[in-house]
């Protein structure tokens, strides 16, 4: 398998990147989003991370296998040096180290910017994405129960923290 980690395209990886994402949508509690996202509105949200920040995408043999992007952890102005980051990969494709090498781009990348502060947020148990986020050094820092409610079951939601 040939793999190649490159900046999304908001037009042109739309639609993977809402298949990607639209499986764990309507079949997993890892993100409390309850309808599929449109290829509109997956266009608008690839453009709005890039205006400031990175969103990639991993491609094996010419197909987009999995997805990373680091967008504003909040709004206000003293948070400027903070952000969230999120990886989806395709479930097919689990395991075979996509999001290690998507997060290794992405936390380069924000290393070259002025990000200081990095945050990942796992909703429900998911030992995958907890050992992930360890391999690279997040530390847990807070554990919230029951935040959201999917599939009749109510969700906790764990923080994982680096300092760049």
């Amino acid at each position: 398998m040939t793999t190649t980690v490159r900046a999304a395209q908001a037009a042109g990886d739309a639609a993977r990147l809402c298949a990607i994402y639209n499986h764990y949508v309507a079949e997993t509690v890892v993100t409390f989003e309850e309808d599929p996202v449109s290829l509109d509105d997956m266009r608008r949200r690839v453009e709005e991370v890039q205006q400031h920040l990175f969103w990639l995408v991993c491609e094996a043999d010419g197909e987009v296998v999995g997805y990373a992007y680091a967008g504003k952890w909040k709004a206000r102005a003293a948070y400027r040096f903070a952000v969230e980051v999120s990886v989806y990969v395709d479930p097919t494709r689990c395991g075979e180290g996509i999001g290690k090498q998507l997060y290794t781009a992405l936390l380069n990348q924000l290393r070259e910017t002025r990000t200081h502060s990095v945050v990942g947020g796992i909703a429900g148990v998911n030992p995958a994405s907890v050992g992930l986020h360890e391999s690279f050094g997040f530390r847990k820092v807070a554990h919230l129960p029951e935040m959201g409610h999917k599939f009749g079951q109510w969700i906790d939601v764990a923080y994982f923290h680096l300092l760049l």
